[in-house]
């Protein structure tokens, strides 16, 4: 009998990637500084640990490979089964003695606190924990080395290991499949609601769950009148010669999809020039960007691609950026492909590297029909991108 290889779990992949990440960033120390997590989750939690954490817990990374868990006694034993941590050290009185005995073993120039002024994924530190973590540590000079870890969480998350990228693979392949049995129910004089609730049938018969929230996933726009947005479907119909547009996105094993697809009511001879000139503007923009991004590059000259081609055809910019990042959350933090907005503060000057996961999406407004949008997913690769989905290369025309 063959000796069994065991493979590592997703968390013991990603606290390995945290190592790394700190080797490289030449960053001593990584802590993250959490408490009921149950109530307060730091975004990043869930990446390295299963389950729940009740007492102060330090959880500290260091670049030449340590793991530390420093929680409450009755913490303790969930912890170590994991095998992600080298140590688990339990207290029960007070976390401080053995904070500081650690970090003096440790004796780390720079430690990583998880907070940040754009990244709202790096940025779990409550101020409460912020002050105590001070409090615990007064008299020593440690809190003159705190660092944000916004480079390290944003590294972290933005590599997709192979087992995540497989997850989000499956996600966005439900999410068509859904978008393919939707074209085969979707007719005139159906409410948004009524194409909402057949949505959530499928998602059911799927056992797949939201990507965002309930109350406007999936988005449902129905005709010219109906902004598109983070709102909900209403009792809006469907009529012939108007366009439908969704944005849909679901969570698979806690990776996210996020796509957005243009359906049309009528036949493919039916479709106003209008409307397919403004198609295939948003669709070639998106062939743009998938062109040109590659590792090495910013986020906002991603996104000076198709904002521009767009205005040279004629249409005003689009008002948000053209791609976020995807992973355990929707909008997954990190890099983003924007435009250089306060709004967005530095995340479009990051960097895309290889294993990032981002949406292409944008709109052009129409004169008489309203807004034409897509959404597609895309994975880095080394010299450039792969689709994840499969892009929209038409109007999917309902003709009944």
């Amino acid at each position: 009998m063959g000796v069994q290889i065991m493979c590592p779990s997703l968390i013991q992949e990603k606290s390995q990637q945290a190592n790394t990440i700190l080797e490289e960033l030449d960053v001593d120390a990584w802590m993250i500084w959490v408490r009921e997590t149950k109530q307060m989750a730091d975004p990043v939690l869930s990446l390295v640990l299963e389950g729940d954490l009740v007492w102060q817990s330090a959880l500290i990374y260091t670049k030449r490979g340590d793991r530390i868990a420093i929680v409450g006694n009755l913490d303790a034993s969930g912890v170590e089964p994991l095998n992600v941590f080298d140590e688990v050290i339990p207290y029960t009185e007070s976390i401080r003695d053995v904070l500081r005995n650690t970090l003096d073993r440790l004796k780390p120039q720079q430690i990583g606190l998880n907070f940040s002024r754009d990244d709202v994924s790096s940025d779990g530190l409550s101020y409460g924990m912020y002050n105590l973590l001070n409090e615990y540590l007064e008299g020593t000079t440690y809190p003159e080395r705190f660092v944000s870890a916004e480079p390290i969480i944003t590294r972290l998350r933005g590599r997709k290991t192979s087992e995540e990228l497989k997850r989000i693979t499956k996600a966005v392949e439900i999410t068509e499949k859904i978008y393919k049995e939707a074209s085969q129910f979707v007719d005139v004089n159906q409410t948004e609601l009524d194409i909402y609730h057949f949505f959530h049938q499928r998602m059911k018969e799927h056992g797949v769950s939201f990507a965002w929230g309930v109350a406007h996933n999936p988005a449902v726009d129905a005709g010219p009148n109906k902004q598109f947005g983070h709102a909900g479907p209403t009792k809006n119909k469907t009529k012939a010669g108007h366009l439908l547009h969704f944005d849909f996105g679901i969570r698979y094993q806690d990776y996210c999809s996020d796509l957005q697809r243009m359906f049309f009511f009528g036949s493919p001879s039916d479709i106003p020039e209008e409307v397919q000139h403004a198609f295939e503007t948003v669709r070639d923009a998106i062939q743009k960007a998938a062109e040109f991004v590659k590792p090495g590059v910013k986020g906002y000259e991603v996104d000076e691609i198709t904002r521009t081609f767009v205005q040279q055809r004629g249409y005003e910019e689009y008002k948000h950026a053209l791609g976020h990042q995807v992973g355990q959350e929707a909008h997954d933090g990190g890099t983003l492909l924007g435009p250089l907005w306060d709004r967005y503060g530095s995340s479009p000057k990051g960097i895309v590297e290889e294993g990032n996961v981002f949406t292409l999406e944008l709109y052009v407004t129409t004169k008489n029909f309203g807004q034409v949008s897509l959404e597609e997913d895309i994975v880095v690769t080394k010299n450039g991108c792969r689709f994840l989905s499969t892009p929209q290369e038409e109007l999917v025309c309902i003709s009944k």
